[in-house]
């Protein structure tokens, strides 16, 4: 249980600026947070955090009040900076997401593609030993990706309860850590995508603050309860069958480029894809994808860089 990764305050700095990467990315509908977190290899180590948390044992050290064991055993440093990131992006990006959306949106949308496309070829690579067991786990993987991406309408007239907002944040948060599999676009699916931004634009606004508080509340709290059940479910199958758990969430994020196609109909989220007409704007896209895309592979390839030192360093201490 205990978070045994040293960082140094650049590193920390460094996971800051992941998790408002991660962020950033669970605002964007169609675009997964987890899969940034995979990109950015901190995947298995935020799985293995939120275990640690909803874990016995630090339930029953919160309980009995043993604080400082449960300061000195749980990963307090990874989450609260993660944790502070993804928060800020939430508050900072907001707007100018949803504007981008609204106002730019195959720009944005390309950008991601490329990220998402260039993620799955690295996430493969991840794969310690691919056979021919592995490919039906790709192909299920990538057809749930497609359906899901594939639906279009949301609830209409979705319940305005607290217990349907609590729902809401569990299936949402569930969704956010799956790799491919939007949080965001499920909660449109769910019909309270826009109830939950304003709440949170009208609460840094100080606008309604009892009713964006209450919103926000019961969202969060469907957030913790997902997180508890389905990240120890996820942890669990990394551990068990590995390479299959990778290729199926590959085969989510395969699935997912149809809705983050860059070009839509009538240049609206919710429009089925079309192909792009020729101009200046295509040629942005394309640029904008291409550097989404360029710049996974320069993550994956500094990783690798910086493994392959420490292993040698490793080996010399040695």
């Amino acid at each position: 249980m205990e978070n045994k990764k040293k960082r140094s305050p650049l590193g920390y700095f460094g996971l800051y600026v992941i998790g408002v990467i991660v962020g950033a990315a669970d605002v964007i509908p169609g675009v997964s947070g987890g899969t940034m977190a995979f990109i950015l290899g901190i995947y298995e180590e935020m799985l293995n955090a939120i275990r640690s948390f909803a874990s016995m044992r630090a339930v029953k050290m919160f309980a009995n009040f043993k604080l400082k064991e449960a300061y000195r055993s749980l990963p307090w440093p990874f989450v609260l900076v993660l944790l502070l990131g993804v928060g800020s992006a939430a508050v900072l990006l907001a707007k100018p997401i949803t504007w981008m959306l609204e106002n730019r949106l195959s720009f944005i949308l390309a950008f991601f593609f490329g990220l998402v496309a260039a993620s799955v070829i690295t996430v493969l690579c991840r794969v310690g030993k691919f056979n021919v067991l592995l490919i039906p786990g790709l192909a299920a993987g990538t057809a749930i990706g497609w359906w899901v991406a594939g639906l279009t309408e949301g609830m209409q007239s979705p319940p305005d309860s607290w217990w349907y907002l609590v729902l809401c944040g569990a299936v949402a948060i569930c969704a956010m850590i799956l790799p491919g599999i939007s949080g965001s676009f499920i909660l449109m699916l769910m019909g309270h995508y826009n109830t939950v931004m304003e709440a949170i634009k009208g609460l840094t606004g100080f606008r309604d603050v009892s009713d964006n508080l209450r919103i926000l509340g019961c969202f969060f709290l469907g957030i913790v309860v997902g997180l508890a059940s389905f990240a120890q479910l996820l942890s669990w199958m990394f551990k068990r069958w590995r390479n299959l758990t990778i290729v199926v969430l590959a085969g989510f994020m395969i699935g997912s480029l149809r809705k983050i196609w860059p070009w839509k109909f009538d240049d609206c989220f919710k429009g089925s894809n079309v192909l792009p007409e020729i101009d200046l704007n295509f040629w942005i896209a394309v640029a904008l994808a291409v550097v989404g895309f360029a710049l996974v592979v320069a993550i994956e390839l500094a990783a690798r860089y910086f493994e392959m030192r420490q292993k040698a360093a490793g080996k010399t201490s040695k």
